[in-house]
């Protein structure tokens, strides 16, 4: 495998993740640490998240702070942003990652089952930029992140609410680029394919499934969290510096 690339503008950046604990997010918090970074993340995971910041420690690179939390509590999640923010700085890249994408059927949806699944997957997303917002103007700019999803795109059965979250956040995306652009705030959704993470093996990746995306995507190979990863230093490094308000798709080739 080729080196690949070092950004040094993210040397010493402040980095925010949300469920940075395990699958795409602990690449993330990994790639970040290993640019030098400043990374602060959240999960409900303790044991796997203590894994990672060990894991980093081990490996010479700046150590994580983690900090257990679950993003569907507002008051507590903003809290710990903010709790964070003062030890590390302010943080002038945000990484809204965390999600969960569990099947339904419309019999099974209620009114309750609905609001929770959009607090997961889209609600504390746009209360972390909320919370971020005031730092990244204090410094000048800062680059949001925001995940989507191929589900919706490839109406994937059974993940109804999941897909309409994650359609919104495109939306979301591009509304607060607008509203955020003069502060020098940049925001860009990232789309995943279906991304080899340890969840989706175990539960979804058979024979069957594997050979329909081989067949679905231009590229033949499985995608994974590191490919994920890397589009979002890049999103995140002052390379992109005028990219804002786009949505990109790391899938292989499936849309």
């Amino acid at each position: 495998m080729p080196p690949f690339a070092i950004y040094p503008s993210l040397a010493g950046r402040s980095v925010f993740v949300s469920g940075g604990g395990s699958g795409i997010g602990a690449s993330i918090v990994e790639h970040f640490a290993e640019q030098g970074a400043k990374v602060g993340f959240v999960d409900i995971d303790v044991p796997a998240s203590r894994a990672l910041v060990d894991k980093l420690k081990a490996a010479g690179h700046p150590a994580p702070l983690f900090a257990k939390c679950d993003i569907r509590d507002l008051a507590a999640y903003q809290a710990t942003i903010a709790q964070m923010a003062g030890k590390l700085g302010d943080f002038t890249v945000l990484v809204n990652n965390a999600a969960r994408d569990d099947r339904h059927t419309i019999d099974q949806v209620t009114p309750e089952f609905w609001d929770e699944r959009i607090a997961v997957n889209l609600r504390h997303q746009y209360f972390a930029i909320q919370s971020v917002v005031p730092g990244m103007k204090k410094a000048g700019g800062g680059s949001i992140v925001n995940f989507s999803s191929v589900s919706y795109h490839a109406m994937t059965p059974r993940l109804s609410v999941y897909q309409s979250a994650k359609a919104a956040v495109i939306g979301m995306t591009r509304g607060l680029a607008r509203d955020l652009g003069p502060d020098r705030i940049r925001l860009n959704s990232l789309t995943p394919g279906w991304i080899m993470t340890q969840r989706q093996i175990d539960l979804w990746l058979t024979p069957e499934a594997e050979a329909g995306l081989m067949t679905a995507q231009c590229l033949k190979e499985k995608v994974y969290p590191p490919d994920i990863a890397r589009m979002v230093l890049w999103l995140a490094a002052d390379d992109s510096r005028l990219v804002t308000a786009q949505n990109f798709v790391v899938d292989g080739g499936r849309m």
